[in-house]
């Protein structure tokens, strides 16, 4: 396994071993022993795994829980490709307010980690895309968060104009209406 580090701080894309014959392809997804030597940080315990099924210009995000219950998560695709988007909520942080773009796809198998702190967004780009994500706190309904998808403030190009989102991604804060609780 390789370990990409991204301009935001913390973030870590890792790209597996791919081990392919006749048969298909196998590979690890998340070894702690492998991804804490190339950064991964060891504090960081895993409780919940989640899992969506999109189609071609879905967009699903950007959200984030608030503290206490602020989740770091490590994201891949089974099944598809996306354009994977993080913003960096941390107040304190050079780069708070910029975000980082990174494909994820299930060809390559590469995989996202992302500290608690950041917001966390994706579109779809195949048909069927599975999207997978550990997270290192529970779910909170109470701590959810999120910042709208296309504020012209984070400068993101989805490469959309028209994502199909939830009513409720549709009316979330923009960035110069948050304050970040990070």
């Amino acid at each position: 396994m390789q370990a990409k580090p991204h301009a935001l701080p913390g973030l870590i894309e890792f790209i597996p071993r791919l081990f392919g014959d006749p048969r298909g392809v196998f590979y690890e997804t998340y070894s702690a022993r492998q991804m804490q030597a190339l950064g991964l940080p060891s504090e960081i315990n895993w409780v919940q795994d989640n899992q969506s099924k999109s189609q071609p210009g879905v967009v699903r995000g950007l959200h984030f829980q608030r503290p206490p219950h602020a989740q770091a998560k490590l994201v891949r695709v089974a099944q598809g490709r996306v354009r994977d988007v993080v913003v960096d909520l941390r107040r304190t942080s050079p780069t708070y307010g910029r975000h980082s773009q990174v494909e994820l796809s299930a060809a390559v198998g590469n995989i996202l980690f992302i500290p608690a702190g950041f917001a966390h967004g994706f579109m779809a780009l195949e048909d069927d895309t599975l999207f997978l994500y550990k997270c290192s706190d529970y779910y909170a309904p109470a701590s959810e968060g999120g910042l709208r998808w296309n504020d012209p403030a984070l400068g993101i190009d989805w490469g959309i104009t028209d994502a199909l989102v939830s009513p409720k991604d549709a009316t979330l804060p923009t960035l110069a209406e948050f304050e970040s609780p990070f």
